[in-house]
């Protein structure tokens, strides 16, 4: 049995997705502008599981500029779209909020519940701290695949980012300025500070060991607070992401943390910077199966086979 969905649109604030059945929310996608430091921009806060447990963090003490599942550039040609301090070769993090951009809400082309989805289309453009226009970006979020029998059901995002700046721009992380093991950037989860400790899994590695390597899946079990039980989220390229190098794109690796805090990125610039050309687009899609349980590799695996893209 697949659960139906639901959608609420609070215009000018979030869409909300939830499951008819239960009144579960899954998520909500919150565009309202929020705070300049913290580099406003859209994000989904809460993400639930079907037993309607929070599975992201949101404005943590150590990082404010920390919203949920988000995707964002912390370096973009010396601009920073994370939120935040600013890494800065030999002087480490820094507060300067002449280099924190913002990217802003222009419109939705689609929010709809069909063929047992519920899907958005959003226009965004990005913007350095001048307020010029650096790049457009389509977006698009989808629920569905919800599987009351396995536990689970699936996000898919997906964002093309088309440069209208007249030079290339830049895209790097900490990592690729000289910070070891930071190479932050794009599709980002900030995960509840219950999850901290939690287990992380590829197809063939296991550990925070897996930082900086390449996986076409990653999956984060941790545990809750006030409520029995774990849940896993289950991170996956789609088949045209270039996670290896083998295709000529630019290669993903997995940032990934679980000390101090729980958090995954697939980054597209973690050792080296991706340069976007004047007028090209930077393409990516993602899938995020959000799980009640602690789920191992062979159950994943089986999972994501009945899966289609």
């Amino acid at each position: 049995m697949t659960g139906r969905l639901e959608l609420v649109h609070r215009h000018g604030d979030h869409i909300a997705v939830s499951v008819a059945e239960t009144g579960v929310e899954l998520l909500r996608y919150v565009y309202r502008p929020e705070a300049a430091w913290e580099s406003p921009k859209p994000y989904i806060h809460p993400l639930r599981t079907l037993s309607d447990r929070v599975v992201t963090g949101y404005r943590p003490h150590d990082h404010r500029w920390h919203k949920g599942l988000q995707l964002t550039a912390s370096h973009l040609s010396g601009q920073n779209l994370w939120g935040g301090n600013t890494y800065v070769p030999g002087e480490g993090y820094q507060p300067l909020p002449e280099r924190v951009g913002s990217m802003a809400h222009r419109g939705f082309d689609e929010v709809s519940v069909r063929d047992g989805g519920a899907r958005l289309v959003e226009r965004l453009s990005w913007h350095p701290y001048s307020g010029d226009l650096w790049a457009d970006e389509v977006r698009e979020v989808e629920v569905r695949d919800v599987d009351p029998a396995s536990g689970s059901w699936v996000l898919t995002w997906s964002s093309a980012v088309t440069n209208r700046r007249g030079e290339p721009l830049r895209f790097g992380s900490p990592t690729t300025h000289g910070r070891e093991g930071a190479g932050y950037t794009g599709l980002f989860w900030r995960g509840p500070r219950a999850f901290r400790d939690g287990r992380i899994l590829t197809p063939d590695g296991e550990g925070p060991g897996v930082m900086g390597r390449q996986a076409p899946w990653l999956a984060y079990s941790g545990e809750h607070d006030a409520a029995d039980g774990h849940a896993t989220l289950v991170f996956v390229h789609a088949p045209e992401n270039d996670h290896t190098g083998a295709g000529g794109a630019h290669p993903a690796h997995w940032f990934v943390r679980n000390d101090p805090f729980a958090a995954v990125a697939p980054s597209f610039a973690f050792h080296d910077e991706l340069v976007l050309a004047p007028g090209a687009t930077l393409a990516r899609r993602y899938r995020v199966v959000v799980a009640d349980g602690a789920w191992e590799r062979e159950r994943i695996e089986a999972r994501l086979a009945e899966l289609t893209w």
